[in-house]
């Protein structure tokens, strides 16, 4: 079992960190960076880097490629190894007013969306995805499973 090492300056995201253990073999820590963004920020960066020039709620961006289900070793990713000697698996950036915006849109709090965007970027960082239906459910059973050790089923 491996422990996840969350980065992010605003949100204490540690309870996170320890929901997300089972949810990936490796034999070390895998670290992340959470980022907060604006509408403005969030649209530059999904055109950027996706070519869709439009506001979302939530942009992952995994640091390595073809890695769900698969046993991760730190020896086979030197170079991806943060200052802190854990294997660094990518960044998410989360736009702060559609979170808000979806919080009011289904009845529950600001931070149990942004426990939801984050653990959605998780997944994407893991190697989940959603662009199947057996894709999307075996993505939604992690995100649920995770949401359910915080106790922030819907």
């Amino acid at each position: 079992m491996c422990a996840f090492k969350i980065y992010c300056g605003e949100y204490d995201f540690s309870s996170l960190s320890q929901a997300l253990c089972g949810e990936a073999e490796c034999d070390c820590a895998l670290s992340l960076e959470i980022m907060f963004t604006d509408e403005d920020g969030i649209r530059e960066l999904n055109s950027r880097t996706r070519g869709v020039d439009s506001v979302t709620d939530v942009l992952s961006f995994p640091s390595l490629d073809g890695i769900s289900g698969k046993l991760l070793k730190k020896s086979d990713y030197p170079a991806d190894l943060d200052e802190d000697g854990n294997l660094f698996i990518g960044s998410i950036a989360i736009c702060t007013k559609r979170a808000r915006e979806q919080a009011e849109e289904y009845g529950h709090s600001y931070m149990r969306e942004l426990f939801y965007l984050a653990t959605h970027g998780v997944c994407h960082l893991l190697g989940y995805d959603h662009m199947t239906d057996v894709d999307r459910a075996a993505m939604r059973e992690a995100e649920e499973r995770v949401l359910a050790k915080l106790n922030l089923q819907r």
